[in-house]
């Protein structure tokens, strides 16, 4: 008797420790896959690293729950209950449960797909739609074959069934692309501003903290739109995966000060002077 406790107490042990170590190769191989070889990390994760990255957490929590079942026939037979004896009853509510879990399944089918067809992987910013056309916004933090766990910008997290997926946004795979949005009043010389614009464009490319975030020089795709009272002139860049909101936050600070230093009056400096 106290040979098949000893033996229980370390079944247990054993679980905690394999699970603990499982988890902590997962996240040795991740912060390997992040880093490199030489140590240093990479400022955009590419997308072969992204999805091993979410390949290496399936696989985790899936050798988890394979360990904890391997784990749990053993301790049944240690404490004298025959594994072989629940083969009906395991049957009878394995239906059951089966019946009632359609939604579980569906989930672990959904993160199947999601991992095989590399739709998305962890650290790329992604918009889900879910079913009832509701939207979830963030960066992935996680995926298993049941849930994906986004973080959005305010800090908050959001547990996704991947069953209830129905359309993907990746916003940073292999390139992105920022849009600045000038709008002008109505009487502005665009043949003018088009040359301010095109100056801001090749100054992006030497300016510090922009080459490295930018793939090629932004272009002036000229008139975007006309309204009523204003002109809306549209520059684009492509930038790197997960980088577009910087690279369009630093080029907007370029175009204001050009606009500024030729005298070119937007539509809120109109606006502000008709006041």
């Amino acid at each position: 008797m106290r040979t098949d406790g000893l033996h229980v107490v370390t079944l247990l042990v054993v679980a905690v420790v394999g699970a603990r170590v499982i988890t902590f190769l997962a996240r040795r191989f991740a912060a390997r896959m992040e880093h490199g070889d030489d140590g240093t990390a990479s400022p955009v994760l590419s997308e072969v690293t992204k999805h091993r990255r979410a390949l290496a957490s399936v696989i985790a929590s899936v050798a988890i729950s394979v360990f904890y079942v391997v784990i749990a026939v053993d301790l049944l037979s240690t404490v004298g209950i025959a594994v072989g004896s629940l083969v009906a009853p395991a049957a009878v509510l394995g239906a059951a449960v089966g019946f009632g879990a359609q939604r579980v399944v569906q989930d672990l089918l959904g993160g199947f797909f999601v991992i095989t067809e590399r739709q998305y992987g962890l650290g790329d910013l992604v918009v889900l739609t879910v079913t009832g056309a509701t939207e979830a916004r963030g960066t992935v933090e996680d995926v298993t074959l049941r849930v994906t766990r986004l973080r959005n910008i305010d800090g908050e997290v959001f547990n996704v069934p991947n069953g209830q997926i129905v359309k993907t946004r990746n916003l940073s795979k292999d390139w992105a692309r920022a849009v600045v949005d000038v709008p002008l009043p109505l009487g502005t010389d665009l043949v003018h501003v088009s040359r301010v614009l095109t100056g801001v464009a090749r100054a992006a490319m030497r300016h510090d903290g922009l080459p490295h975030l930018l793939l090629d020089e932004p272009s002036v795709m000229g008139v975007e739109s006309i309204q009523r009272d204003t002109v809306c002139m549209r520059m684009v860049a492509r930038t790197l995966p997960g980088k577009q909101f910087e690279a369009g936050r630093r080029l907007r600070a370029l175009v204001v000060a050009a606009l500024r230093r030729h005298d070119v009056m937007t539509e809120q400096d109109a606006t502000a002077t008709a006041v």
